[in-house]
Order: structure tokens, then C-alpha cells, then sequence
């Protein structure tokens, strides 16, 4: 059947357009009805014409929807039905909207570099897919040793809601299938070496094929892919993993150590397990400041979905490039006031726009960049693209220096500094309107304000894990719900 110009019926469903095409089958777009004018949109995956008298890949098929119909987790496809329409097996499953990571990060190349916190956050939601599937059992509790076997940016599906779900169970191995363990399936580049040897496999594996997509998504380089078959599975079963560093300034020597740890050959070298590997992953995704949530992924989305679409139309009317918005941007913020001292003290030995104008120098010599500007205050910002260690110590050890300056010049300096992540206008390089009240700049405004009563430097948790200079915590600050965060005065 050729894709439907229109709604086509087959079986209880209509098939509404063609989405893909691949080794086994080919998968469309298509709606259930039911009573009472009831409609949904869900996705029927059909065995190809040429493979529908296949004994061995009916039986694969068959398999797919067993196993994935078994699974109900968030972050994985979730499967409706198996059924027969004439010879054709199918199985109708969740409709994701949005693209698949392989297409969103071809897509994004215009863009600049795949957010690190992004890629982060994304890896994290298929590790929690991956701990669910693998520790899944059986209706008497025996675990079924699940191993999906083609984890890859094509079976990682991203919704315009900023949600991460896992598909494609058609190749999974469990420890009841009896499928032929010399055949290699999957996709050659995203092989671990032991399923590239035909060698038994667990979840491990897995880890493997995840590691080798979070390194792709974060350098913007194949890691094993070559011209042909062959060596493309000898890259694998040999793999030799590049340091990630020279590609990306971003990537620190933790986040490196974790990648070429997942990258290991063998898999006893790599994380015991998905739960194991998502612990570690969350904590650099905390100590460096990473953090990203489905909300920004949902942005990005749109964001590199805006810009396709408007570099294949750049004549659109009410389309503009200051009418979008860049990626994730990492930063530090460093706000700072200063204050007269009370009357009973000696008066000021400087004037304040005296002052402020010295400031100014030591934040030109630093690197930052002043968001704003009043008499005896400045809201400063350094891009965190060189790695959030290095800008979070270029604004504490301005914010020091400007400290002694401030103190010796007979005022009170009240300083916050906070990293985080702000989404600038290609037009004016500052975020969208409301952005002074928003993200890093409220938080390190706020903590100045704190500053005052204190007389010392403020810093978030994530902040006093980047720097050298000794810290104290002054306490946990609640800030939405049940949410809160550290806070270090510098001592």
C-alpha cells in the first residue's frame, strides 16, 4: 500500500500519511473512532508486503509488541493492540508529536552546538526508560532480562511537550526468546563491541549504544560511523573513544571521565547497571549546573522547528530572526550593590560614580559584560561556553576584588553570584521581555539583597562547587513548593 493521499481504512483504523519506513516495517499516522464522535491519533506500524509470509520476522514482530505491550513507563512508547488485517500484522501504538532525536539534531546544526544541559537531560530520561525495562519481570516476579538492542538517536522520540520516550522494541532479546543469537540486528554504529561480536548481551549493552549517542549529541561527530559496513563494525568491536574535550570547551574532565567510562569495551568496566549510570549523570547534572527541564527541551523543539522553517521560507511573512530565540544559553550572574555606611562611621573616602567607574574596569579586565548599570550598582554576566568552573571563578574573583575596592573606599558591598541558563535574541543578545525578573538574574538579585544584611558574598550551591575559595553554607532557602536551594556565603 503506497501512503494515503487521503484517510484510507484498514482494519479498525484510518490511516491518515505515511511517517516512516524501515527494515521490517512501515509506520503511519492514523486515527481510531469510536462512539459518541470519540477520536484519537496513534501510530500503526505494518509489517512490510515483502516480509508479511516471513516466518522469522513475523515471529520478531510479533515479539516487539509483547514485549513493549508489557512496559508501561513514561518514558517508553507505549503499545496498544497487536492485530492481523488481512496477511498484515500490526501493532497500534502511542503517537508521539514532535521528531525523533536523530532529525532534531541534524535539524539544530544551523543553530550551533546541541545544548549541553539538553543532551544531558535527555540521556537521563532513556536511563530511566532503560532501569525500568531491564529490571522488568514476569507475572511471577522473574526477571525478564530485557535488552533493547537498538538504542539510537532514530528510537528516541521527542515531544513538542519536552517528553523523552523510548521505541522500538522489535529486536529486543529477552531470556524466553529463542531468536538466532548469530544474526546481527541494530544499527552497526550504535552497537555495543559484544553485540557486534554476536556475544551474549545485558543491559549493559544498552549503556554502551547510550554513551555512544550522548557523545555524538554533545561533539557533533560520528563516533564509529565509516564508509562501509565492515569497518563501521570494527570501529565498534575496537572502541577507541576519542577524548570529547577538543571538540567541545564545555565538556568537563567529570563529564568526560563519565562518557568514557559508558564507552568502556568491556562491559565490566562500564556502569553496573541504567540506575547506577543515571546517578551519576545527575550528579554532574547538579555539581556543574546543568540542569534542564521537559519544559526547555519543548522550547529548543519549536525553537529549531521555527528556524527550518523560516530558512526554507526566509520571505514568510511576520517571521523574523528577532522573533526567535537561540538555545539554552549557560551563564553567571553576579549582581552587586553598594551601600554609604551609617552616619556614626567616617564618611566615604570616594564618591560613588567614582567608585562604580572603577568597577567598571574590573569587570572589562574580567571578561564580563554589564547587563546594567546604575550609580554604585551593576548586574554583570559571563557566558559559562568555556565551562561553568572558569566563568563562575571569573565572577567570584571580580566579585572579591570589587569587595576590597568597595570596603576601602568606606562603603558596604552587598554581591550574589548565580549560574544558570537564560534563551537570548539573536536581534538584541539579551532573553525575551520580563527577563530581569526571571531565572539567574532574579535569583542573584535576590541573594544580593540577602548580602546586605550579611556583608559577605553570596553563592549558590552550584556556584561554591566550582570554585577553590572556602565556603560556608548560611542555610536552605525554600524558593517554589517543596523546592529549595543552598545557599554559601564566601568566607
Amino acid at each position: 500500500m503506497s501512503t494515503p493521499s487521503a484517510p484510507q481504512a484498514f482494519g479498525p483504523y484510518q490511516l491518515l500519511e505515511k511517517i516512516a519506513t524501515g527494515g521490517m516495517a512501515e509506520v503511519f499516522r492514523a486515527r481510531s473512532t469510536g462512539a459518541m464522535g470519540f477520536e484519537k491519533i496513534l501510530v500503526v506500524k505494518r509489517i512490510l508486503d515483502q516480509l508479511a509470509k516471513d516466518d522469522e520476522f513475523r515471529e520478531m514482530f510479533k515479539n516487539e509488541a509483547r514485549i513493549a505491550a508489557e512496559l508501561s513507563h513514561v518514558n517508553i512508547v507505549q503499545v496498544f493492540e497487536l492485530g492481523q488485517h488481512e496477511e498484515h500484522l500490526y501493532i497500534a501504538m502511542e503517537y508521539v508529536h514532535g521528531l525523533d532525536l536523530a532529525r532534531l539534531s541534524a535539524r539544530a546544526r544551523s543553530l550551533g552546538d546541541f545544548p549541553l544541559s539538553l543532551a544531558l537531560f535527555a540521556t537521563g530520561e532513556v536511563l530511566k526508560a532503560l532501569a525500568y525495562a531491564h529490571g522488568h519481570t514476569d507475572d511471577q516476579g522473574r526477571p525478564l532480562h530485557l535488552v533493547h538492542c537498538d538504542v539510537s538517536p532514530q528510537n528516541v522520540l521527542i515531544s513538542f511537550s519536552g517528553e523523552v520516550k523510548l521505541t522500538d522494541f522489535g529486536i529486543s532479546r529477552a531470556a524466553v526468546q529463542k531468536a538466532d543469537a548469530n544474526v546481527i540486528r541494530g544499527k552497526y554504529s550504535y552497537m555495543s563491541p559484544e553485540q557486534a561480536e554476536s556475544r551474549p548481551l545485558d543491559g549493559r549493552s544498552d549503556l554502551f549504544s547510550l554513551g555512544t549517542m550522548l557523545y555524538e549529541l554533545l561533539t557533533g561527530r560520528r563516533l564509529f560511523k565509516a564508509a562501509s559496513r565492515d569497518e563501521t563494525l570494527a570501529r565498534v568491536r575496537r572502541a577507541e573513544v576519542p577524548s570529547p574535550r577538543p571538540y567541545r570547551k564545555e565538556i568537563s574532565e567529570e563529564l568526560e571521565g563519565f562518557l568514557l567510562k559508558t564507552l568502556s569495551r568491556q562491559p565490566e568496566d562500564r556502569w553496573h547497571d541504567a540506575q547506577e549510570m543515571y546517578d551519576a549523570l545527575s550528579k554532574i547534572i547538579v555539581g556543574e549546573g546543568h540542569r534542564a527541564t521537559n519544559s526547555d527541551l519543548s522550547a529548543y523543539l519549536r525553537d529549531v522547528i521555527e528556524a527550518a522553517n523560516a530558512a526554507a521560507i526566509p520571505s514568510a511573512p511576520g517571521r523574523s530572526a528577532a522573533s526567535r530565540s537561540t538555545p539554552p544559553t549557560p551563564v553567571v550572574v553576579l549582581a552587586l550593590e553598594a551601600a554609604p555606611p551609617p552616619r556614626s562611621i567616617a564618611s566615604p573616602r570616594q564618591s560613588i560614580p567614582a567608585l562604580t567607574q572603577e568597577w567598571m574596569g574590573v569587570i572589562a579586565e574580567s571578561q564580563g559584560e554589564v547587563w546594567e548599570r546604575g550609580e554604585g550598582s551593576l548586574l554583570v554576566v559571563w557566558g559559562a561556553g568555556g565551562g561553568l568552573r572558569e566563568a563562575v571563578g571569573r565572577a567570584l574573583r571580580s566579585a572579591l576584588t570589587l569587595h576590597r575596592l568597595t570596603s576601602a573606599a568606606g562603603y558596604r558591598l552587598s554581591a550574589g553570584v548565580a549560574p544558570g541558563v537564560c534563551r537570548l535574541r539573536p536581534d538584541t543578545q539579551r532573553p525575551g521581555d520580563g527577563w530581569e525578573l526571571a531565572g539567574p538574574f532574579y535569583l542573584a538579585r535576590w541573594m544580593m539583597n540577602l548580602s546586605a544584611h550579611r556583608g559577605r558574598i553570596l553563592l549558590t550551591e552550584v556556584g561554591a562547587r566550582q570554585v577553590e575559595q572556602p565556603t560556608v553554607l548560611l542555610g536552605r532557602i525554600p524558593i517554589q513548593g517543596n523546592r529549595y536551594i543552598n545557599l554559601h556565603e564566601v568566607a
